[in-house]
């Protein structure tokens, strides 16, 4: 079972992203803000974090450039909002692993987790 960090500004998305994943993954924190997500890197040092792109003080692309300079081994999943193919060009370009569009849909989550960070 990985340790997961979900890191959204939006609570329901982060609730959805829970719901979705606690059954199989143990979840270590949620946060909602970018400077947030890589502290609580550090301290939980999760399998696996699943970022939101677009977040308040520190985006989800800093954050994924800041925990993969840290650590390359660690493992990001970028969670985007149709319309965001730019913005996904960056997250790539800073290290993110994968990725997952908005609105969640169970299946097509699973399947990214399971591209990075295999059972």
């Amino acid at each position: 079972m990985s340790d997961v960090l979900i890191a959204d500004d939006s609570e329901f998305m982060r609730n959805l992203l829970r719901e979705i994943l606690e059954e199989d993954h143990n979840i270590v924190g949620e946060v909602e803000n970018g400077v947030e997500a890589v502290e609580t890197y550090k301290e939980a040092n999760p399998d696996l974090v699943m970022m939101d792109i677009v977040m308040p003080i520190r985006d989800g692309i800093e954050a994924t450039d800041e925990i993969k300079t840290s650590n390359p081994e660690a493992n990001v999943i970028m969670c985007t909002s149709v319309g965001q193919e730019e913005k996904m060009k960056e997250a790539v370009r800073a290290g993110a692993d994968g990725y997952i569009t908005k609105p969640f849909q169970k299946p097509s989550v699973m399947e990214a987790i399971e591209d990075v960070v295999p059972s």
